[in-house]
């Protein structure tokens, strides 16, 4: 046991080592893109240079005069090749509709226009320099108030939207002692996972295979598929290792069916490995967000009502949004309520899912509003969480299923000494380093999907179980194999683990931290049926009982559809369609994971400078499955947290419409420097409700209330109210 492998406490796993681990740090874990295949061409994307208007033409001369190109294609050539994706927002596949190389129309910077073939990665990456293309520019909508951008209801964009609301919130705040009216914004924000976005396609007759790092193999089959035009049998995604991803590769992008039209094309193996910059528009990333709060209470610090509008920037053609408000409208015990999310349509690829895409932005605003309210009313942050805390969300009345909150407060201030807080801004002091203390709530809806999975047994003792479930980086390797070590009483080494292949049983997408509750009780599921075929023996004899049937192996085959997801979600999940429930969407209660979060800043008092010497957090989330990956996946999450308050933040060129700092050198991300203590507290926590196993998901809680616990901490030091994120020296400067 160590810090990093907590000592479980009450309904909680051991901090069993990863599985997969040994492989991965001795450099034998494969990722797609070192997967080899035979005499592959090597692919260069070429990407748009204007964010709006049209191509001309293309002079493609000097790059077909490199050494080794084999071919380039361009809409002049492959139009039509891909048919039309539907979005996946609106029931498809696609990270967005824009259908790759189908005609000269431009409508981000950074479109692939065009994709170079050639021998060698060099040859392709210099012809690709050497393409020539001729636009006719327009003025392009880069963000908000820009000319040119078109706001929408997100009610209006998307029939199934709501906006969450109850009772009178103009009168109430009207009416309220004490009143709070502020605006917050959080900036675009880019995946940046380790691991580059990466294609490799190889054909064998009419069959497909593809070499693809992604959160959902059957998602990607049939993407795939539907903008090939072929049927999804034909086709095989493999990803057995992720580098990172945090919701870039959870639906199918552009760059997947051009590679397999190219291979096709050439009757051969075609690799692609995007360059950082171009993972900035070829794929997703977090919008930027505006949020305008109103909170009313009462002298005593009971809230009496709460407004949240909201405001995404999403693509030209695509409505995205996360829409927060769901959330946010049911944290604390109020009343009165409104809402309202809009989007507003510009000339920027389209968004999507990223790390907790709603909670991040959207809490971040509440956690802050928050804060500024205990400092109007003379109150203690936790006390102002601790008066409005509620077992029951006030919308419709729902019961949580569990509601840990305020555990998490009393163990993470317990530890952080919030106790010695002076709470006068500015009071606290080191020499010329300002000290300040903030918290925040923490929290993530809990959610579960439908899942698969087959589980082995043989007389030797070995299990083995297959489901196309994703480790993308999470430890999932590990904590399926410890519901089969422990079901069937075998050591782990003896639990062979298969995922990532979608010739394997279908499994959810690894998003919305639903993976661990939804396949482990699937895999529990197989394992039981195992257990009900030999007479239910105890572990001890469960290996007798299969040598005395005399069979060779044993197997089960098992599917779980539980607590939410309508009965037709399981033939869907065939399709590559998720239909996942939890939260705030079921009819008879809600349920979150919860926690607190705690931060202590230094100021320089002269200079500014930030500094974050101490952090600590508190999580209840159910059934931990194993400490040592739970600790992991928190611990990393609120050093993204610490990130976005004061790193991460995708610098934009209004004029152009295009990302500036597309880079590891100039977007900005935590290093070792930036991060000292950091401690993450496992709070113990059992709910039957949420699941058969009691699970709830951590991989994005970690990080949803860090962002506000520094901002609060900024001001704490300071007296200066920083509500645009990241919080940067000038702005304490102003």
């Amino acid at each position: 046991m160590s810090a990093a492998a907590p000592e479980p406490k009450a309904n909680m796993g051991p901090p069993e080592p990863r599985i997969d681990g040994r492989l991965k740090v001795t450099g034998q874990a494969r990722y797609p893109a070192d997967v080899p295949v035979s005499n592959p061409l090597y692919a260069y994307l070429v990407t748009s240079a204007i964010a709006r208007g049209r191509i001309t033409s293309f002079d493609l001369g000097a790059a077909r005069g490199v050494p080794g190109v084999a071919d380039i294609l361009t809409h002049e050539n492959t139009h039509g090749d891909v048919k039309q994706p539907k979005f996946f927002a609106d029931g498809g596949y696609a990270s967005t509709s824009i259908r790759p190389l189908d005609s000269a129309q431009i409508w981000h910077d950074g479109q692939i226009i065009a994709l170079v073939l050639a021998e060698t990665y060099e040859a392709a990456r210099e012809a690709a320099h050497r393409v020539k293309v001729n636009y006719v520019e327009e003025t392009p909508t880069a963000t908000f108030d820009d000319a040119g951008a078109s706001t929408q209801l997100a009610k209006e964009a998307r029939k199934t939207h709501e906006d969450p609301e109850v009772g009178n919130f103009d009168e109430a705040f009207r009416t309220a002692e004490v009143k709070l009216d502020e605006w917050y914004s959080t900036p675009t924000q880019h995946h940046n996972a380790m691991e580059l976005f990466a294609t490799t396609c190889a054909w064998a007759g009419p069959q497909l295979t593809i070499y693809e790092p992604s959160q959902f193999v059957y998602g990607l089959q049939n993407g795939v598929a539907e903008q090939l035009g072929i049927d999804p049998e034909h086709i095989r995604v493999v990803s057995t290792f992720i580098g990172g991803a945090f919701g870039s590769k959870g639906s199918t992008t552009p760059r997947t069916a051009l590679v397999a039209i190219a291979a096709r094309r050439l009757g051969r193996p075609v690799k692609l490995v995007a360059t950082r910059d171009q993972g900035f528009t070829i794929a997703t990333y977090r919008a930027e967000t505006r949020h305008h709060l109103r909170l009313g209470a009462a002298r005593d610090g009971k809230l009496v009502a709460l407004s949240h509008e909201g405001w995404e920037v999403t693509s030209r053609p695509d409505a995205y949004m996360v829409s927060g408000t769901d959330t946010t409208s049911r944290m604390y015990a109020v009343p009165n309520v409104a809402t309202n999310v809009s989007i507003v349509h510009a000339d920027r690829n389209t968004p999507g899912f990223m790390r907790s895409p709603p909670e991040t932005p959207y809490m971040y605003a509440l956690e802050s509003a928050m804060d500024e309210l205990a400092v109007k009313l003379a109150m203690d942050p936790v006390e102002l969480r601790r008066t409005n805390d509620t077992m029951k969300e006030p919308i419709k009345g729902l019961p949580y299923t569990s509601r840990s909150l305020m555990q998490c407060f009393e163990e993470a201030s317990r530890t952080f000494g919030w106790s010695k807080r002076n709470p006068q801004p500015g009071s606290m002091r080191d020499g010329d380093w300002l000290i300040g203390w903030g918290c925040a709530t923490a929290c993530y809806p809990t959610h579960i999907a439908p899942a698969t999975a087959r589980v082995r047994l043989t007389p030797d003792g070995e299990a083995r179980v297959e489901t196309a479930a994703h480790d993308i980086g999470t430890g999932t390797y590990t904590v399926i194999g410890q519901v089969v070590a422990e079901k069937l009483g075998l050591p782990l080494e003896k639990v062979a683990v298969l995922l990532g292949d979608s010739q394997l049983p279908p499994a959810p997408v690894s998003g919305g931290s639903n993976v661990t509750a939804s396949v482990c009780t699937v895999v529990a599921k197989a394992c039981d049926a195992i257990r009900s075929r030999l007479g239910n023996p105890n572990a001890a004899e469960l290996m007798d009982a299969l040598k005395r049937q005399g069979a060779g192996a044993i197997e089960e085959y098992a599917e779980n559809v539980s607590n939410g997801p309508p009965p037709e979600s399981l033939p869907l999940l065939y399709k590559g369609a998720v239909k996942m429930a939890g939260g705030a969407t079921l009819k008879d209660r809600i349920q979150y994971a919860f926690g607190a979060e705690f931060v202590e800043v230094r100021v320089h008092a002269l200079t500014r400078e930030i500094r974050v010497p101490r952090a600590v957090g508190a999580f209840a989330a159910g059934r931990i499955m194993n400490t040592r990956t739970a600790h992991s996946q928190l611990m990393g999450g609120m050093v993204w947290g610490i990130a976005s308050a004061l790193h991460e933040a995708t610098e934009i060129d209004r004029r152009a419409a295009r990302y500036v700092n597309d880079n590891f050198a100039d977007y900005l991300v935590p290093v070792n420097a930036d991060v000292n203590q950091l401690d993450v507290i496992l709070v113990s926590e059992e709910d039957t409700k949420v699941n058969p196993l009691g699970i709830k998901g951590l991989g994005e809680l970690g990080n949803v209330g860090t962002a506000a616990a520094v901002a609060n901490a900024v001001f704490h030091a300071t007296g200066r109210r920083v509500r645009d994120l990241p919080i940067r020296i000038d702005a304490l400067l102003a």
